[in-house]
């Protein structure tokens, strides 16, 4: 009779130190099953339903209780397993050089509603998190969902463990400004419950195409991007973001790729910060920036729209040029198996792929050798994913104890 109690709570314990791993596996895809789970956490098909059906117990996920198999898939049949859809949600905001964002995201990725975004970002950063915060208060009073925490994305490295917002260049606000502090005092002074974290956006975009998007799979992945303005840069290492010392690894936007090229607010020039982002295109086409959408969104319209103008073209190709430059440095010193880009990179790869894969390989040691796979961002909005993700990650770490 012991031994039966013994193995009965030694099963009990394996379960629940599972539940985490198993709830990742699910959450990102990589369970559809419960055979799929089993093997993955390579424990007993006993110990994945227990496993299982106490996730699901947590409102985290579903059980299909009708048994069904992949296509073409052999075998008995198992039973399906999906995050439930009207389960918790955490908050996710995005601050950027034109406006910001706030909105609900469920397990898997999931949008579940999103606030209209504002246009402008003051200078006082805690006046533009406090709205950032209500906004979101006010999507969580609507859906009526639980929240669990609350990430924020912004366009700055975040030193560690200050939180502190060192460089946001392309905002007002003042250097180091303590933006984890104030946006974790809005969020509690809401009444929004759960942990809140704040992190760069583009490290937060690679988290979420590496978890949900374009870099699934990758063991060592490099995301570049452009967004509104400047370009960010990110390495995801065996599922891990890999931030430095201070959180402060990356800044691939202060690559020098033209010598002589323009000023950079970082005091050199040519930086790929000011050599390959929106208004660096819509300057180079000699196009005069207008004030009724976003840059990147400018830039984004006329390189769909106008790319068999002369003009657009050529600018179109010496930013592929400049971004292949940076890219192929950056090779010979990661030795990625996969770069994704986002942004307005997302597009000038897109629009021309030969190019910029042939800078890449031309200017890399290692690119005559096969190369590196250069692929789009999948994930709309990904930086606000990403965010996401850093509000759910006490929850993939241990459910029961971030969910008591």
């Amino acid at each position: 009779m012991n031994g039966k109690v013994t193995s009965t709570r030694t099963r009990l314990e394996r379960g629940r130190s599972a539940l985490g791993p198993a709830l990742e596996l699910v959450h990102t895809g990589r369970a559809p099953t419960r055979a799929v789970l089993t093997a993955e956490l390579g424990v007993t098909r006993a110990t994945a339903g227990a496993v299982a059906a106490e996730l699901e117990a947590l409102g985290l996920i579903r059980v299909d209780s009708r048994p069904g198999a992949a296509a073409g898939s052999q075998g008995r049949p198992s039973h399906r397993l999906a995050v439930d859809e009207n389960g918790p949600v955490v908050l996710a905001a995005q601050v950027h050089a034109d406006g910001f964002r706030a909105s609900l995201v469920g397990l898997g990725g999931r949008t579940v509603a999103t606030a209209p975004g504002a246009t402008t970002v003051q200078a006082d950063p805690a006046q533009v998190l406090g709205e950032v915060v209500t906004a979101g208060a006010e999507l969580l009073r609507a859906s009526g969902r639980r929240c669990v925490g609350a990430g924020l994305a912004v366009p700055s490295a975040v030193a560690e463990p200050e939180g502190t917002a060192l460089n946001p260049l392309h905002l007002a606000w003042p250097a180091g400004a303590p933006v984890r502090d104030i946006f974790a005092e809005q969020v509690a002074a809401a009444g929004i419950t759960g942990p809140a974290f704040t992190g760069n956006d583009v490290n937060l975009a690679a988290l979420a195409e590496h978890r949900h998007g374009a870099g699934r799979g990758a063991q060592h992945l490099l995301c570049v991007a452009t967004g509104h303005r400047g370009v960010g840069g990110a390495l995801v290492l065996d599922g891990r973001l890999h931030s430095g010392s201070s959180g402060l690894a990356l800044e691939v936007g202060h690559l020098t790729v033209s010598p002589e090229g323009r000023p950079c607010h970082c005091g050199s020039r040519g930086c790929l910060d000011v050599e390959a982002d929106p208004l660096a295109f819509l300057t180079a086409a000699g196009r005069d920036p207008g004030p009724e959408v976003s840059l990147l969104q400018q830039a984004r319209d006329m390189l769909r729209a106008e790319y068999g103008d002369p003009g657009v073209r050529t600018a179109a190709e010496a930013l592929i040029d400049r971004l292949g430059l940076g890219l192929a440095g950056l090779v010979n010193i990661l030795n990625p198996d996969r770069i994704i880009l986002g942004g307005l990179h997302r597009e000038l790869l897109e629009a021309d792929p030969e190019r910029l894969r042939a800078v890449v390989a031309d200017r890399s040691l290692w690119g005559r050798s096969g190369g590196v796979p250069i692929l789009p961002c999948t994930l709309d909005h990904n930086s606000l994913v990403g965010a996401a993700e850093l509000a759910w990650q006490p929850v993939l770490d241990d459910p029961l104890a971030a969910l008591a």
